[in-house]
């Protein structure tokens, strides 16, 4: 048994080697991570284990029973209101493509949950291992900055 966004699922039937990636997508259709390069380098597939951001792309499930993960499905509240960064995402129109930014949403939550004052150094820590093939880097740190602060529309 695991938790995806609060609700529990069984690993009953899945091979244990199967990477959390897959099973996020292809067995409960949540498709917001993104593969992108199957080696745990580029950030596409962030997702949370426990409020820790972890590559589902090269962590089999069998790592995660009993442990609960966040997708970026299942970081606005339930009752739909984004979360601060989502709004921040749109506000300073972060995503071009918007192929690795579900990652990088993730990476940023957990930042921001554990620094909610983050320094230049803290974001750059966070971040690292985030690869944005459009280039944006300076609208994230500055949509991570604006949630910080609150100063998000």
């Amino acid at each position: 048994m695991f938790k995806v966004n609060g609700t529990e699922h069984s690993l009953d039937g899945i091979d244990p080697a199967t990477p959390l990636l897959w099973v996020l997508r292809d067995t409960l259709g949540l498709v917001g991570a993104k593969y992108g390069c199957g080696i745990a380098q580029c950030g596409a597939c962030t997702v949370q284990l426990n409020g820790v951001p972890i590559r589902a792309c090269s962590t089999p499930i069998s790592a995660i029973d009993g442990q609960s993960i966040t997708t970026i499905e299942g970081l606005a509240a339930p009752d739909g209101k984004l979360h601060a960064l989502q709004q921040a995402w749109i506000d300073y129109d972060v995503a071009q493509c918007g192929y690795c930014q579900a990652g990088q949403l993730m990476s940023a939550a957990a930042l921001l949950k554990d620094k909610p004052a983050p320094t230049d150094a803290d974001i750059d820590q966070a971040m690292a291992g985030h690869i944005c093939r459009c280039g944006t880097y300076t609208r994230i740190r500055q949509a991570i900055y604006a949630a910080a602060k609150g100063g998000v529309a």
